[in-house]
């Protein structure tokens, strides 16, 4: 797969990451390195009610940063934005050194954009549309490459309508990779997609950052970020609430402390609500539900030895086992949705109904520290 994600290579008088645009050069951060996004301030208003309210982004040339954050935290409005689709109402934007609105043309060339769904005929062929938007390139992929790469040689003469979900999906990554972009946005780029098929595409976004590719992503699977993001960036009203490594991220959740129960066979069993309270009570924290029978999870409290002496004392006294513990701190799902419900409300906010459904891809994450 190294050779499609071909990176950035020097240009005439030997400079290899900046970008002239206006006989100007890219923007950077405040240690020099060049900068793919910079937003300051950015807002936008729908009426009365503001959806983008002082965002400020920078990410750095050649990282993969991912963007989480709930329906109705503005992603899809900033991701508009960007791509020059929707104007702001204040604030800055600058993608690949380029003003996104007045530059939109030049950004196209090399920017490769990944959606959900829509935006392709139900009635062209794979190989027929993917070797049309070759030809809108300077250097593109050899689109049989990327049909063999993703595994859709097999359904390359067949009308998109007919294809799978996840054969979709895959396609809609070939459109994005075909002109080599320099900054890529992938939007759940995974969805809908089998185990094998998925594989594929973990490793070919792996490979691309590798190569140097600025990658803006967005998905549901935390697990690929914790594996592939150089940074996270959670966002919800119109800000960024947090960002940082996905290490750095979950270093931030409270301490956690994970068991399993099991009768003398080693099955896991279930034990009466009111108990658990009293558990959790004594031993200091909050005592809930972590997945499979048995399994429980301890918040608020350290697992510190006194604790665990304590649970293994209570499991005797009921002739249970303790048959797994886990001392660490959360995942980064934890502490996603312990960001998210610190800077929102239970209901729905008018935000949500305005900026719902499948979210665009991504914007940015902050520079590095």
């Amino acid at each position: 797969m190294t050779a499609l994600p071909r990176a950035p290579v020097a240009r005439p008088g030997g400079e290899t990451n900046p970008h002239r645009t206006d006989g100007g050069w890219e923007d950077t951060d405040a240690v020099g390195a060049p900068l793919a996004v910079e937003v300051h301030g950015l807002r936008k208003r729908y009426g009365t009610l503001q959806v983008i309210d002082g965002l400020d982004l920078a990410v750095p040339r050649g990282e993969l940063v991912a963007l989480l954050g709930p329906n109705g935290a503005g992603k899809t409005t900033t991701v508009e934005i960007l791509e020059g689709y929707r104007g702001s109402d204040g604030g800055s934007v600058r993608v690949l050194g380029m003003d996104p609105v007045r530059d939109r043309a030049a950004l196209h060339a090399r920017v490769g954009l990944m959606l959900q769904s829509g935006g392709i005929t139900p009635q062209g062929r794979p190989a027929e549309l993917l070797r049309l938007h070759a030809r809108f390139y300077a250097d593109p992929v050899d689109p049989g490459q990327l049909l063999e790469l993703l595994g859709l040689t097999h359904v390359g003469s067949r009308r998109y309508k007919l294809l799978s979900g996840g054969e979709k999906q895959r396609f809609s990554l070939a459109l994005a990779l075909v002109g080599r972009p320099e900054l890529l946005i992938l939007d759940e780029p995974t969805a809908g997609m089998d185990p094998e098929a998925k594989a594929v595409v973990r490793a070919l976004i792996a490979d691309l950052r590798s190569a140097g590719r600025t990658i803006l992503l967005t998905t549901h699977e935390l697990a690929d970020v914790e594996r592939l993001a150089d940074r996270v960036v959670v966002m919800d009203h119109g800000r960024v609430v947090a960002a940082g490594t996905p290490a750095e991220l979950v270093a931030g959740s409270g301490p956690v402390l994970r068991f399993r129960l099991a009768g003398r066979d080693g099955a896991g069993v279930s034990v009466d609500a009111g108990e658990l309270d009293a558990l959790g009570a004594a031993l200091g924290g909050t005592l809930g539900p972590d997945g499979g029978p048995g399994r429980h999870r301890l918040a608020g409290r350290g697992p510190d030895p006194r604790s665990i002496a304590y649970l293994a004392d209570w499991c005797e006294k009921r002739g249970l086992l303790l048959a797994e513990v886990q001392t660490s701190g959360g995942t980064l799902e934890e502490r996603f949705l312990e960001l998210i419900a610190g800077s929102r409300d239970d209901a729905m906010s008018p935000a949500q109904a305005l900026d719902d459904g499948p979210d665009v891809p991504v914007v940015a994450g902050a520079g590095r520290e």
